[in-house]
């Protein structure tokens, strides 16, 4: 089931997630669901906050990018089919001279800016089968992975630019709290909720 995806301005997009346990009800669908959401919306990646629920998961396929020719053909193949989902995660170490690279959010739409990351990250999650894995990745897969982390502790990559470029998008930012944006894939947005 395709979800609503939540506009900048909710709080839920704050809230840094609660751990899941196995039991949480309709894991399997809820991941489901926003993997659906997300290839509807043509993400890459997709935070649990996103879709309203302040829990640490987030689900990643970075196949869209195998496709930029202007990256090196070993990485494009390590993008294609990289497919995964992250439960409980926790980047416990960030490595190398930070680069930049154009990003943007789904719940941030029509926002797009570069932000400076460490390549390499080591990552501790459990797969659905709640087993814990470390793991290290690098390149466009861990700019990935950074982006969608940060999503489960309540941080969005505009909080990574620089304060001119932050009052440069302000009104952009307005729009899409108020819910004065549109988007091919459907959204909910902060000032709805209030009634405006």
């Amino acid at each position: 089931m395709i979800l609503p995806i939540v506009g900048y301005g909710d709080p839920v997009l704050r809230k840094v997630g609660t751990a899941v346990t196995p039991d949480y009800p309709n894991l399997k669908e809820t991941i489901a669901n926003m993997y659906e959401t997300m290839y509807n919306a043509l993400g890459v990646g997709l935070a649990a906050p996103q879709v309203g629920l302040p829990i640490r998961i987030f689900v990643i396929d970075t196949t869209p990018f195998s496709d930029d020719e202007d990256l090196p053909e070993d990485e494009q193949k390590d993008l294609e089919g990289f497919k995964k989902t992250f439960i409980n995660a926790k980047i416990v170490k960030e490595e190398g001279e930070e680069w930049s690279f154009n990003e943007g959010c789904l719940s941030i739409p029509d926002v797009r800016e570069d932000v400076y990351r460490k390549p390499t990250v080591t990552i501790e999650y459990c797969e659905e089968d709640f087993v814990m894995k470390t793991e290290v990745f690098d390149g466009l897969i861990a700019r990935v992975i950074q982006h969608e982390y940060d999503h489960i502790e309540g941080i969005l990559f505009t909080d990574k630019i620089s304060s001119l470029k932050k009052r440069l998008i302000q009104k952009k930012l307005k729009n899409i709290t108020e819910g004065k944006t549109f988007q091919e894939y459907r959204m909910k947005f902060a000032a709805a909720k209030k009634g405006r």
